[in-house]
């Protein structure tokens, strides 16, 4: 069941946006959908949420289309849409009226949220008063507080403080925990990483990787070695034929191509009774997994 899309395509005259894409999430969950600017991840969410009709292919949610009639969804666009000059909870009522929300419903809701989100204090400014932080966390209620089946976030954390970063985190987690089905699209790759189990990277509309994200990191080697030392061993480093890509304060970061050196490096500085605080062997991050996919064809 979820949502599931088969081969869609949307073309714009003779410019193929979105081509042949297929991705299935079948349980609750974080997906995380990537690419480049210009890579058609607008287009595919708009076709989601029947924004825009597809030109082929079919987008279902629990085995039936999509209509923006027939599913419960929740929307935060990457462009921001609320009205500089009215009322944060004028605007809030309002748009949870649209949603269906009874009006005593829609009033509690806006009180919960703006609780949650800590903007309770700004309800009856104007929008323009608030930061764009504040401003983005009142557009992600909107998104939310009608308690939709189905919540797609286009670049949720733009704009947030790390205050505010954990806030949107901890609601996220919540929304996790409560069986609810997201979508997010961000440019942010270590939110990316920390939410979402399974991920499509698409580049010009093709997707270029997709699956579980745990099972692609896996997939590659480890490239990276991270060492933390009582004392400087640059001269161990160097003797093993690793190359240091970092260092501060006997923190290091070192290109790995051989991982019997990296085990060769931790034998010497043992049988050298140097201190080792840190010795970890990393796989590529999901950062430098897209730069590889999708970094020369820009």
């Amino acid at each position: 069941m979820g949502l599931k899309l088969e081969h869609v395509t949307k073309r714009y005259m003779d410019k193929v946006a979105v081509d042949d894409i297929s991705f299935c999430i079948d349980k609750p969950g974080v997906f995380g959908l990537l690419g480049t600017n210009g890579a058609g991840k607008t287009t595919t969410i708009r076709m989601i949420l029947g924004i825009l009709k597809k030109d082929q292919g079919s987008v279902t949610w629990n085995g039936k289309e999509i209509t923006r009639k027939n599913v419960n969804f929740g929307y935060l666009p990457e462009e921001r849409g609320i009205y500089p000059k009215s009322k944060i909870r004028d605007q809030l009522i309002y748009f949870a009226k649209l949603k269906g929300m009874k009006p005593k419903e829609a009033k509690s809701a806006v009180e919960y949220w703006a609780k949650k989100l800590e903007v309770g204090e700004y309800l009856d400014l104007p929008a323009e008063k608030l930061s764009k932080g504040n401003q983005q966390k009142v557009q992600f209620i909107t998104a939310v507080m009608h308690n939709p089946e189905l919540i797609v976030l286009d670049e949720p954390f733009s704009g947030l403080d790390p205050v505010n970063s954990q806030i949107l985190k901890e609601v996220m987690l919540e929304l996790i925990q409560e069986g609810k089905y997201i979508v997010m699209s961000s440019h942010q790759m270590t939110q990316i990483e920390e939410f979402c189990t399974d991920v499509v990277i698409m580049n010009k509309g093709v997707t270029v990787l997709k699956g579980n994200l745990k099972q692609i990191k896996e997939s590659y080697p480890c490239n990276c070695l991270e060492l933390a030392t009582k004392e400087n061993v640059d001269k161990y480093i160097k003797d093993v034929g690793l190359e240091i890509t970092f260092s501060k304060e006997n923190d290091y970061k070192i290109a790995l191509n051989d991982e019997e050196k990296a085990r060769k490096l931790l034998t010497m500085l043992t049988n050298a009774n140097v201190e080792v605080n840190k010795f970890e062997l990393k796989r590529p991050s999901l950062e430098e997994i897209f730069i590889e996919k999708v970094g020369d064809n820009k």
